[in-house]
């Protein structure tokens, strides 16, 4: 069983996303804000973040970044997860060091494929 933090301000996306991981199996961490998911990240190393971009107290390209250049959680996959669908929102969230990067609306079998390609 792995290990997910789902990382997104919106309650609603947080419950639906968190919902459908734990229906897959996953075992799964929640935080709101960009500062929380740096703590959570660091503290418990889980095996993969889906992160929300727009955020408040640290947005997620902030927690991208810092994440993959710390030596504790530069190995835990992070997926992007936003509404920004422009292709330079996406070459921005590769380049901070996501993993992956989806859009929203979120569909659940292109999420729970990317998260399997990740953590198979």
């Amino acid at each position: 069983m792995s290990t997910i933090l789902v990382v997104d301000d919106s309650p609603t996306v947080r419950t639906l996303v968190s919902k459908t991981l734990a229906t897959a199996g996953h075992h799964i961490m929640t935080a709101t804000n960009g500062a929380e998911a740096l703590s959570k990240a660091t503290d418990t190393h889980p095996d993969m973040v889906l992160l929300d971009v727009i955020m408040p107290h640290k947005n997620g390209y902030q927690v991208c970044r810092q994440l993959k250049n710390n030596a504790k959680t530069h190995d835990i996959k992070i997926i992007l997860c936003t509404s920004h669908n422009q292709p330079a929102d996406r070459f921005w969230g590769m380049q901070q060091g996501a993993d992956a990067y989806l859009t929203k609306p979120l569909h659940e079998a292109e999420l729970l494929a990317t998260i399997a390609q990740f953590l198979a």
